[in-house]
Parts: C-alpha cells; sequence; structure tokens
C-alpha cells in the first residue's frame, strides 16, 4: 500500500464494484437481499470471469487469459 489518500490503492476493487452495480445490480430488480447475495456468485463465476472482456488482460476473459497462459508456460505439479 501506498501512502494515505493515493487514489491508486483501491483501483481494482472500485472498477470491480463498478462493473458489479452497472452490470447486475442496477439492471435487476431483486424482491429480498436474499435474492441479491444469491445472484452475485453467478455474476462474479459467470459473466465478470466467463464472459466479460478485460482491458488490461487484452480484451479476454479472465478464464481463457489464464488457459492461454498455462499452455504458453506449462509448470509441472509435483
Amino acid at each position: 500500500m501506498s501512502r494515505t489518500g493515493n487514489p491508486y490503492d483501491n483501483a481494482q476493487a472500485k472498477s470491480f464494484m463498478a462493473a458489479l452495480k452497472k452490470e447486475e445490480v442496477y439492471l435487476s430488480n431483486y424482491e429480498t437481499i436474499e435474492a441479491a447475495q444469491a445472484r452475485l456468485p453467478y455474476f462474479i463465476e459467470d459473466v465478470y470471469n466467463r464472459k466479460r472482456l478485460h482491458l488490461a488482460i487484452g480484451y479476454v476473459p479472465p478464464v481463457k487469459f489464464e488457459l492461454k497462459q498455462e499452455q504458453a508456460h506449462p509448470q509441472i505439479l509435483t
């Protein structure tokens, strides 16, 4: 962490929260808090990690990026 007040401390978390709000929360009409809590894992795993394109990794979803990295740099697990 850098010094207090540095705007880059939470940039990744803020970016994720902005995407969550714009792409899920504001577009849904939840009946209860439990309904919202049940929907969030779906958004994170199926939408954010598997479908949504990410600028920082070359406009590919994180899952595809990780697979590409594994293929390019196979590691031997012992």
